[in-house]
Protein backbone atom coordinates (compact mmCIF):
# COMPACT_ATOMS: atom_id res chain seq x y z
CA UNK A 1 0.00 0.00 0.00
CA UNK A 2 1.31 3.43 -0.91
CA UNK A 3 1.89 5.69 2.10
CA UNK A 4 -0.48 8.66 2.14
CA UNK A 5 1.27 12.03 2.29
CA UNK A 6 -0.07 15.49 2.96
CA UNK A 7 -0.65 17.49 -0.23
CA UNK A 8 1.55 20.58 -0.22
CA UNK A 9 -0.49 23.77 -0.37
CA UNK A 10 1.60 26.43 1.37
CA UNK A 11 4.51 28.48 0.08
CA UNK A 12 6.82 30.73 2.09
CA UNK A 13 8.66 33.61 0.42
CA UNK A 14 11.35 35.30 2.55
CA UNK A 15 11.38 38.98 1.60
CA UNK A 16 12.97 40.83 4.51
CA UNK A 17 16.37 41.54 2.94
CA UNK A 18 17.64 45.10 2.60
CA UNK A 19 18.74 44.80 -1.03
CA UNK A 20 22.00 46.64 -0.42
CA UNK A 21 23.48 45.55 -3.76
CA UNK A 22 20.88 47.72 -5.51
CA UNK A 23 21.31 50.92 -3.53
CA UNK A 24 20.28 53.68 -3.94
CA UNK A 25 17.29 52.23 -5.85
CA UNK A 26 16.33 50.14 -2.81
CA UNK A 27 16.65 52.93 -0.28
CA UNK A 28 12.87 53.45 -0.33
CA UNK A 29 11.73 50.65 -2.67
CA UNK A 30 11.93 46.97 -1.69
CA UNK A 31 14.27 45.07 -3.99
CA UNK A 32 11.46 42.59 -4.61
CA UNK A 33 9.47 45.39 -6.24
CA UNK A 34 12.13 46.25 -8.82
CA UNK A 35 10.56 45.67 -12.24
CA UNK A 36 11.58 42.82 -14.50
CA UNK A 37 10.24 44.22 -17.77
CA UNK A 38 6.81 45.36 -16.50
CA UNK A 39 6.17 43.20 -13.44
CA UNK A 40 7.94 43.33 -10.09
CA UNK A 41 10.24 40.38 -9.49
CA UNK A 42 8.15 39.16 -6.57
CA UNK A 43 5.08 38.65 -8.77
CA UNK A 44 6.95 36.14 -10.94
CA UNK A 45 7.73 34.16 -7.77
CA UNK A 46 4.14 34.15 -6.53
CA UNK A 47 2.94 33.11 -9.99
CA UNK A 48 5.37 30.20 -9.92
CA UNK A 49 4.03 29.03 -6.56
CA UNK A 50 0.43 29.24 -7.77
CA UNK A 51 1.24 27.35 -10.98
CA UNK A 52 2.65 24.55 -8.81
CA UNK A 53 -0.65 24.37 -6.90
CA UNK A 54 0.46 26.37 -3.85
CA UNK A 55 -2.34 28.87 -3.47
CA UNK A 56 -1.60 29.81 0.18
CA UNK A 57 1.42 32.15 0.26
CA UNK A 58 3.12 33.56 3.34
CA UNK A 59 5.55 36.42 2.77
CA UNK A 60 8.15 37.03 5.48
CA UNK A 61 8.78 40.77 5.38
CA UNK A 62 10.59 43.48 7.31
CA UNK A 63 10.59 47.23 7.72
CA UNK A 64 9.83 49.32 4.63
CA UNK A 65 8.22 46.34 2.87
CA UNK A 66 4.66 47.67 2.86
CA UNK A 67 4.70 48.11 -0.95
CA UNK A 68 4.75 44.30 -1.22
CA UNK A 69 1.44 44.09 0.61
CA UNK A 70 0.00 46.96 -1.42
CA UNK A 71 0.96 45.29 -4.70
CA UNK A 72 -1.01 42.13 -3.91
CA UNK A 73 -3.97 44.10 -2.53
CA UNK A 74 -6.78 45.79 -4.43
CA UNK A 75 -6.34 49.37 -5.60
CA UNK A 76 -9.91 50.51 -6.04
CA UNK A 77 -9.08 54.07 -7.11
CA UNK A 78 -6.77 52.89 -9.90
CA UNK A 79 -9.21 50.17 -10.98
CA UNK A 80 -12.07 52.68 -11.12
CA UNK A 81 -9.98 55.12 -13.18
CA UNK A 82 -9.07 52.39 -15.69
CA UNK A 83 -12.65 51.17 -15.80
CA UNK A 84 -13.94 54.68 -16.61
CA UNK A 85 -11.43 54.89 -19.47
CA UNK A 86 -12.54 51.53 -20.78
CA UNK A 87 -8.95 50.29 -20.53
CA UNK A 88 -9.81 46.65 -19.94
CA UNK A 89 -6.33 45.35 -20.76
CA UNK A 90 -4.54 47.36 -18.07
CA UNK A 91 -7.41 46.81 -15.64
CA UNK A 92 -7.00 43.04 -15.98
CA UNK A 93 -3.26 43.32 -15.42
CA UNK A 94 -3.77 45.43 -12.29
CA UNK A 95 -6.33 43.01 -10.89
CA UNK A 96 -4.22 39.96 -11.72
CA UNK A 97 -1.81 40.43 -8.81
CA UNK A 98 -4.58 40.76 -6.22
CA UNK A 99 -6.37 37.65 -7.49
CA UNK A 100 -3.33 35.36 -7.68
CA UNK A 101 -3.33 33.70 -4.27
CA UNK A 102 -4.39 33.92 -0.65
CA UNK A 103 -1.63 36.15 0.73
CA UNK A 104 -0.42 36.34 4.32
CA UNK A 105 2.37 38.39 5.88
CA UNK A 106 4.60 38.13 8.95
CA UNK A 107 7.42 40.41 10.04
CA UNK A 108 10.93 39.13 10.62
CA UNK A 109 11.71 41.72 13.25
CA UNK A 110 15.34 40.68 13.72
CA UNK A 111 17.15 39.90 10.42
CA UNK A 112 19.06 36.81 11.51
CA UNK A 113 19.34 34.96 8.22
CA UNK A 114 17.34 32.72 5.93
CA UNK A 115 16.97 29.98 8.53
CA UNK A 116 15.44 32.45 10.97
CA UNK A 117 13.10 33.76 8.25
CA UNK A 118 11.86 30.22 7.60
CA UNK A 119 11.38 29.70 11.34
CA UNK A 120 9.12 32.77 11.40
CA UNK A 121 6.73 30.80 9.15
CA UNK A 122 6.14 27.98 11.64
CA UNK A 123 2.91 29.34 13.20
CA UNK A 124 1.37 29.61 9.74
CA UNK A 125 2.72 26.38 8.27
CA UNK A 126 2.22 24.14 11.32
CA UNK A 127 2.96 20.45 10.80
CA UNK A 128 2.56 20.41 7.02
CA UNK A 129 5.29 20.15 4.38
CA UNK A 130 5.75 23.46 2.59
CA UNK A 131 7.74 25.17 -0.15
CA UNK A 132 10.23 28.02 0.21
CA UNK A 133 10.89 30.27 -2.79
CA UNK A 134 13.64 32.88 -2.76
CA UNK A 135 12.83 36.02 -4.72
CA UNK A 136 16.28 36.46 -6.28
CA UNK A 137 15.85 33.33 -8.41
CA UNK A 138 13.27 33.51 -11.17
CA UNK A 139 12.50 30.19 -12.84
CA UNK A 140 11.14 30.27 -16.38
CA UNK A 141 7.51 29.06 -16.33
CA UNK A 142 8.30 26.75 -19.26
CA UNK A 143 10.59 24.78 -16.91
CA UNK A 144 8.35 23.54 -14.07
CA UNK A 145 11.00 23.05 -11.37
CA UNK A 146 8.73 23.53 -8.36
CA UNK A 147 6.09 21.14 -9.68
CA UNK A 148 8.79 18.49 -10.06
CA UNK A 149 10.07 19.12 -6.53
CA UNK A 150 6.57 18.77 -5.09
CA UNK A 151 6.16 15.51 -7.01
CA UNK A 152 9.43 14.14 -5.61
CA UNK A 153 8.48 15.11 -2.06
CA UNK A 154 5.09 13.45 -2.39
CA UNK A 155 6.78 10.27 -3.66
CA UNK A 156 9.62 10.08 -1.14
CA UNK A 157 8.67 12.29 1.81
CA UNK A 158 11.28 14.32 3.66
CA UNK A 159 12.68 17.44 2.06
CA UNK A 160 13.69 18.34 -1.49
CA UNK A 161 16.14 21.03 -2.58
CA UNK A 162 16.82 22.48 -6.02
CA UNK A 163 20.33 21.95 -7.35
CA UNK A 164 22.14 23.22 -10.42
CA UNK A 165 25.55 22.36 -11.82
CA UNK A 166 27.89 25.36 -11.79
CA UNK A 167 31.48 26.02 -12.73
CA UNK A 168 33.54 24.42 -9.92
CA UNK A 169 35.39 27.71 -9.47
CA UNK A 170 32.06 29.41 -8.64
CA UNK A 171 30.79 26.88 -6.08
CA UNK A 172 32.07 29.03 -3.21
CA UNK A 173 29.23 31.46 -3.94
CA UNK A 174 26.58 28.86 -3.12
CA UNK A 175 25.53 26.17 -0.72
CA UNK A 176 26.89 22.89 -2.06
CA UNK A 177 25.53 19.32 -1.91
CA UNK A 178 27.20 15.93 -1.69
CA UNK A 179 24.83 13.59 -3.49
CA UNK A 180 24.41 10.13 -5.00
CA UNK A 181 22.25 9.18 -8.00
CA UNK A 182 18.81 7.59 -7.76
CA UNK A 183 16.72 5.75 -10.33
CA UNK A 184 15.58 9.10 -11.76
CA UNK A 185 18.02 11.03 -13.94
CA UNK A 186 17.13 14.38 -12.37
CA UNK A 187 16.91 13.26 -8.72
CA UNK A 188 19.76 12.65 -6.27
CA UNK A 189 19.94 11.63 -2.63
CA UNK A 190 21.69 14.32 -0.57
CA UNK A 191 24.05 13.12 2.15
CA UNK A 192 25.78 16.36 3.11
CA UNK A 193 25.51 20.12 2.58
CA UNK A 194 28.11 22.84 2.98
CA UNK A 195 27.42 26.58 2.92
CA UNK A 196 29.75 28.45 0.51
CA UNK A 197 32.71 26.05 0.67
CA UNK A 198 36.21 26.72 -0.56
CA UNK A 199 36.19 25.34 -4.12
CA UNK A 200 39.07 23.03 -3.25
CA UNK A 201 37.03 21.45 -0.46
CA UNK A 202 33.62 21.37 -2.17
CA UNK A 203 32.06 17.88 -2.34
CA UNK A 204 30.62 18.55 -5.82
CA UNK A 205 29.70 21.29 -8.26
CA UNK A 206 26.00 20.97 -7.37
CA UNK A 207 24.89 24.36 -6.09
CA UNK A 208 21.72 24.96 -4.09
CA UNK A 209 19.42 27.44 -5.81
CA UNK A 210 16.49 29.21 -4.25
CA UNK A 211 13.75 26.55 -4.18
CA UNK A 212 13.03 24.17 -1.32
CA UNK A 213 10.23 21.80 -0.34
CA UNK A 214 10.64 21.15 3.37
CA UNK A 215 9.39 18.71 5.95
CA UNK A 216 8.10 20.55 9.06
CA UNK A 217 10.78 18.77 11.12
CA UNK A 218 13.09 21.52 9.88
CA UNK A 219 11.55 23.92 12.42
CA UNK A 220 12.77 21.98 15.44
CA UNK A 221 16.23 21.72 13.88
CA UNK A 222 16.30 25.45 13.14
CA UNK A 223 15.46 26.25 16.76
CA UNK A 224 18.61 24.39 17.77
CA UNK A 225 20.82 25.72 14.97
CA UNK A 226 23.54 28.09 16.11
CA UNK A 227 24.44 31.10 13.96
CA UNK A 228 26.88 30.11 11.24
CA UNK A 229 28.42 31.96 8.30
CA UNK A 230 27.82 35.70 8.60
CA UNK A 231 26.60 35.16 12.19
CA UNK A 232 23.23 34.17 10.72
CA UNK A 233 21.05 31.11 11.17
CA UNK A 234 21.67 29.24 7.93
CA UNK A 235 18.96 27.07 6.40
CA UNK A 236 21.73 25.01 4.80
CA UNK A 237 23.05 24.05 8.26
CA UNK A 238 19.62 22.79 9.31
CA UNK A 239 19.21 20.82 6.09
CA UNK A 240 22.63 19.27 6.67
CA UNK A 241 21.32 17.84 9.93
CA UNK A 242 18.29 16.39 8.16
CA UNK A 243 20.45 14.96 5.38
CA UNK A 244 22.75 13.22 7.84
CA UNK A 245 19.92 11.56 9.80
CA UNK A 246 16.76 10.62 7.88
CA UNK A 247 15.06 9.53 11.11
CA UNK A 248 14.53 13.19 12.03
CA UNK A 249 12.39 14.29 9.12
CA UNK A 250 12.83 11.82 6.31
CA UNK A 251 15.48 11.86 3.58
CA UNK A 252 16.73 14.90 1.69
CA UNK A 253 16.59 14.64 -2.09
CA UNK A 254 17.75 17.07 -4.72
CA UNK A 255 16.23 17.86 -8.09
CA UNK A 256 19.02 18.74 -10.54
CA UNK A 257 17.66 21.61 -12.63
CA UNK A 258 18.85 22.12 -16.20
CA UNK A 259 16.30 24.72 -17.28
CA UNK A 260 16.19 28.50 -17.53
CA UNK A 261 16.94 30.45 -14.36
CA UNK A 262 17.18 34.22 -14.08
CA UNK A 263 19.25 35.57 -11.20
CA UNK A 264 17.95 38.99 -10.18
CA UNK A 265 20.08 39.29 -7.04
CA UNK A 266 23.08 40.64 -8.91
CA UNK A 267 22.96 43.88 -10.91
CA UNK A 268 24.52 42.42 -14.03
CA UNK A 269 22.37 39.29 -13.95
CA UNK A 270 19.31 41.42 -13.24
CA UNK A 271 19.91 43.37 -16.45
CA UNK A 272 20.52 40.17 -18.39
CA UNK A 273 17.28 38.72 -17.04
CA UNK A 274 15.33 41.75 -18.28
CA UNK A 275 16.88 41.50 -21.74
CA UNK A 276 16.23 37.76 -22.03
CA UNK A 277 12.63 38.00 -20.87
CA UNK A 278 11.91 41.05 -23.04
CA UNK A 279 13.33 39.27 -26.09
CA UNK A 280 10.97 36.35 -25.52
CA UNK A 281 7.80 38.41 -25.08
CA UNK A 282 5.37 38.19 -28.01
CA UNK A 283 4.34 41.83 -27.60
CA UNK A 284 7.83 43.28 -27.10
CA UNK A 285 10.23 40.72 -28.50
CA UNK A 286 10.22 41.37 -32.28
CA UNK A 287 10.89 45.12 -32.07
CA UNK A 288 13.23 44.78 -29.11
CA UNK A 289 15.33 42.07 -30.76
CA UNK A 290 15.64 44.19 -33.91
CA UNK A 291 16.82 47.16 -31.86
CA UNK A 292 19.20 45.00 -29.82
CA UNK A 293 20.84 43.54 -32.92
CA UNK A 294 21.28 47.02 -34.33
CA UNK A 295 22.69 48.35 -31.08
CA UNK A 296 25.20 45.52 -30.70
CA UNK A 297 26.29 45.82 -34.33
CA UNK A 298 26.64 49.59 -34.43
CA UNK A 299 27.65 50.52 -30.90
CA UNK A 300 29.61 47.53 -29.61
Amino acid sequence: MTESRTRIRKAVIPAAGLGTRFLPATKATPKEMLPVVDKPAIQYVVEEAVTAGLSDVLMVTGRNKRPLEDHFDRNYELEEALSRKGDRSRLARVQESSDLATMHYVRQGDPRGLGHAVLCAEPHVGDQPFAVLLGDDLIDPRDPLLQRMVQVQEEHGGSVIALMEVDPAQIGMYGCAAATPTGDDDVVTVSDLVEKPDPADAPSNLAIIGRYVLDPAVFEVLRKTEPGRGNEIQLTDALQVLASDSSIGGPVHGVVFKGRRYDTGDRGDYLRAIVRLACEREDLGPDFRTWLRSYVTEEM
